[in-house]
């Protein structure tokens, strides 16, 4: 079988499961009460914290960001997803990036966390997103080849490697005014890739027990804060320029019918 390396993603022959189809069907009609569903996603966020996968990560109180926090928080609860995912005017993109890395994080932390116990060895022994994209993990130091794993171990070993990214002060500084480090977007672009990946995989391979557990449309309403971030047109100074570019086009595959639908509404 010939196959594909996108990252550590290998692509395989197959079709795409029908599910994905009847969620483009689904968010078109979900975001037509956006406004509703985004208050239900802030109270959801709270209620489903019980079951995170591992505690919730809060940005130090008094810092740069947990003020930029509190404006996201603002704007989500606008009803405003596009609003809530642009650089406010005058701060720093840098801190923009980090604040929002930590509340995407605890975002995934919270759908997967309702999961756990669905989502094991061996119903997932390895870690897809529909049956064209399996994902091996790497994190570089301690697994430097690829290795596979079951869909549960990867999400373990994904959150531990993001926590160690986000408690480094070297690279997510946290007093106010420290500097970030050079390669900062790239560790932000790699968290968001791999985030992407467990998005992937809910959708290919839990969609039912989501809709089963009524939390289609959190699931949805986070996602499509996450595509937006991370991939969407913003408006700035009169003209339209691409903000972040978190993801690569190619890692979208698994659910770019689901993505497109979300960027055209």
């Amino acid at each position: 079988m010939n196959k594909r390396i996108i990252g550590y993603a290998l692509a395989k022959n197959g079709n795409s499961q029908t599910c994905i189809a009847s969620c483009v069907v689904m968010v078109h009609e979900i975001f037509s009460t956006s406004r509703i569903l985004l208050y239900n996603y802030l109270d959801a966020s709270r209620i489903l914290n019980q079951k995170t996968f591992r505690p919730k990560k809060n940005a130090p109180s008094g810092s740069k960001g947990a003020q930029l926090q509190k404006h996201i928080d603002a704007t989500l609860g606008s009803g405003n997803l596009r609003e809530a995912v642009r650089l406010p005017p005058g701060e720093d993109i840098n801190e923009w990036l980090a604040v929002n890395t930590v509340d995407f994080f605890n975002q995934v932390n919270i759908l997967y966390g309702t999961l756990t116990e669905f989502c094991t060895p061996s119903s997932c022994p390895t870690m897809t997103a529909g049956p064209k994209y399996e994902y091996r993990w790497a994190d570089g130091v301690t697994i430097k080849k690829p290795i596979e794993v079951s869909a549960p171990k990867y999400v373990e070993y994904l959150m531990d490697w993001i926590e160690s990214q986000l408690d480094d002060e070297s690279i997510f500084p946290q007093k106010l005014g420290a500097s970030f480090p050079p390669n900062f977007s790239d560790v932000v672009k790699t968290i968001f890739k791999r985030l992407f990946r467990v998005y992937g995989h809910i959708y290919h391979t839990h969609f039912q027990k989501i809709v089963s557990l009524k939390e289609e449309a959190h699931l949805n309403t986070c996602f499509k804060h996450f595509v937006l971030f991370t991939w969407s047109d913003q408006e700035k100074s009169g003209t339209v320029k691409r903000e972040f570019r978190l993801i690569d086009k190619g890692e979208l595959a698994p659910l770019q019918e689901l993505v497109e639908s979300i960027l055209q509404l």
